[in-house]
């Protein structure tokens, strides 16, 4: 079982500042560590942001897909 290095749920977070939290949170990583993304909707936007702006540097696993909470495994490679 992986361990979480750090938790983001997202819906606790205002709007504007959920995804600069989410990289922050990223980008405080060491390599080989792992977080917990926690979301109220199917965070396919984000991936496409990580693909574009940390392309290469991320693992990204779904572990719940909806249909209320999706949770993904975000590792820093």
């Amino acid at each position: 079982m992986t361990q979480y290095a750090q938790t983001v749920n997202v819906p606790d977070y205002p709007p504007r500042e959920k995804h600069p939290t989410i990289f922050r949170t990223f980008d405080s990583l060491n390599a080989g560590e792992f977080m917990l993304l926690i979301n109220d909707h199917d965070p396919k936007p984000l991936l496409y942001q990580f693909m574009m702006e940390r392309q290469d540097q991320f693992i990204w696993k779904y572990l719940e897909e909806g249909p209320e909470t999706w949770k993904v495994s975000i590792g820093k490679k």
